[in-house]
C-alpha cells in the first residue's frame, strides 16, 4: 500500500470496540468516532464501531510522531530493558511515577503500577537513580508478565496460581490488606493519582530526599487505605462485599441485600453510614450455642465445668456434644498401693 492510512486512538477510560453481525448492526450513536465494515476471521460479514475519547486518521508521519514520544512497550517483542534502565536509571523521579510516565514505561496505568511493584517488592517512592539493575529487572519482568497476561485473558489478573482464593484477583490495588503478606495497604497521590504499598513487602529504605522530607512534615504522609468504588476494575457486587464489606457497594446494592438476604427493610431516608453498620453487623461471623457446645466438647470440657453454653438445654448440649467423635480414653497402667498399717497409740503404757 503506497499511503497507508494510520488510526490513532485513546480509549479514555469507558472507550471500546464493538462487533456486531452486519445483519443485526444498530445505527451509529453520536459516541460512535469510527465504524469499519468487513469479514470477520470466519469470513462471516460484521461492523466494528469504535467507541473513544479521541481517535485520529493520518499516514505514516502520524504514527513516526506519536511513536517517538513513546517509552518501551512491553507487548512489543522489539522492546529494550537495557534502553528503558539507561533512563530510568538517570532519573530522580520516583519508580512509581516513572512507571506511569507514557515516555518510560509505555502501556501500564494505576492498577498495573500498584501490582507490578508489590510483585518486585520495590516500593514506589525509591527513585531511578537509588534503584539498582536487579530491582529494576523485576519491576520489568513483571510488567511484562502482568501486561502479556491482561492481553491473553482480557482481564486485569494479577495474583499468582499459588496465591489463588475466591475472590482475590489482584494483590493491593484499592485493597485495605495485602494480598500476600495481609499486612495493612497505605495510599498517598503521585502526581493526581491514588498510589499503594504495602510497606511490609515493599519496604522504603532508601535515604529521603529534602522534598519528601518537607512533604511528611507538611502533612502529606501516607495513610491506611480505605476501599472505594473503583470504575476502573469493577467487581460483582457480592465480591466486593466480600472482600471489603459494605462501604464497598452503593446504597442501593446494600438495600438489595439487606433485603433479599436478611428480609430486612431499613428506614426511608437512612444514610449510608448507618446501612453500611447495618449490613457489616448482621455479616458479622458468630457462632451458634451448638457450634460453642460441639467446640467446648473438642476441647475436652464435656461437662460444662469450665463454662456454661447458653441459649441450650441441659438435652440439647448433651445432643450437640454427642455429634463430636469421642477420643478413646488412655489406658492407665494399674499401681498397687498397698493399704497402710492403723499405728495403734499408746495410752498411759497400755495398748488400745
Amino acid at each position: 500500500m503506497s499511503s497507508p492510512h494510520v488510526v490513532h486512538v485513546h480509549f479514555g477510560m469507558s472507550g471500546a470496540w464493538a462487533i456486531h453481525p452486519s445483519s443485526t448492526a444498530p445505527p451509529p450513536t453520536p459516541t460512535t468516532r469510527l465504524r469499519l465494515m468487513g469479514n470477520d476471521n470466519k469470513g462471516s460479514p460484521v461492523v466494528v464501531d469504535l467507541s473513544a475519547m479521541t481517535c485520529n486518521i493520518g499516514d505514516l508521519q502520524l504514527y513516526e510522531d506519536k511513536r517517538s514520544k513513546l517509552g518501551e512497550d512491553p507487548l512489543r517483542t522489539d522492546a529494550s530493558p537495557d534502553r528503558l534502565w539507561e533512563k530510568v536509571s538517570k532519573s530522580k523521579k520516583g519508580i512509581g511515577a516513572l512507571i506511569m510516565d507514557q515516555s518510560f514505561f509505555s502501556g501500564p496505568g494505576n492498577i498495573y503500577r500498584a501490582e507490578i511493584l508489590l510483585k518486585a517488592g520495590v516500593h514506589p517512592e525509591i527513585r531511578g537513580n537509588e534503584l539498582d539493575r536487579p530491582s529494576f529487572d523485576k519491576v520489568w519482568h513483571h510488567t511484562v508478565d502482568l501486561l502479556q497476561r491482561g492481553y491473553t485473558t482480557g482481564s486485569i489478573l494479577t495474583v499468582d496460581e499459588s496465591d489463588a482464593r475466591p475472590g482475590l484477583r489482584r494483590y493491593i490495588y484499592n485493597s485495605s490488606k495485602c494480598g500476600k503478606c495481609g499486612g495493612k495497604v497505605k495510599s498517598w497521590d503521585i502526581g493526581g493519582r491514588t498510589c499503594y504499598a504495602c510497606e511490609a513487602c515493599q519496604p522504603r529504605d532508601a535515604k529521603m530526599t529534602k522534598g519528601e522530607v518537607k512533604g511528611m512534615e507538611q502533612g502529606a504522609s501516607k495513610k491506611e487505605h480505605k476501599p472505594f468504588i473503583s470504575h476502573c476494575a469493577t467487581e460483582e457486587a457480592a465480591t466486593r462485599l466480600e472482600r471489603g464489606g459494605a462501604a464497598l457497594l452503593t446504597v442501593a446494592e446494600i438495600r438489595k441485600f439487606l433485603k433479599s438476604g436478611h428480609s430486612m427493610m431499613p428506614r426511608k431516608g437512612a444514610k449510608k453510614a448507618e446501612l453500611v453498620e447495618l449490613l457489616d453487623g448482621l455479616r458479622s461471623p458468630t457462632v451458634n450455642a451448638v457450634e460453642a457446645a460441639m467446640e467446648k466438647a473438642e476441647a475436652g470440657e464435656l461437662h460444662n465445668v469450665v463454662e456454661h453454653v447458653a441459649e441450650l438445654s441441659s438435652q440439647q448440649a448433651k445432643s450437640a456434644r454427642e455429634k463430636v467423635p469421642m477420643t478413646p480414653p488412655m489406658k492407665r497402667k494399674a499401681v498397687n498401693v498397698k493399704p497402710e498399717k492403723k499405728k495403734k497409740k499408746k495410752r498411759g503404757g497400755l495398748i488400745e
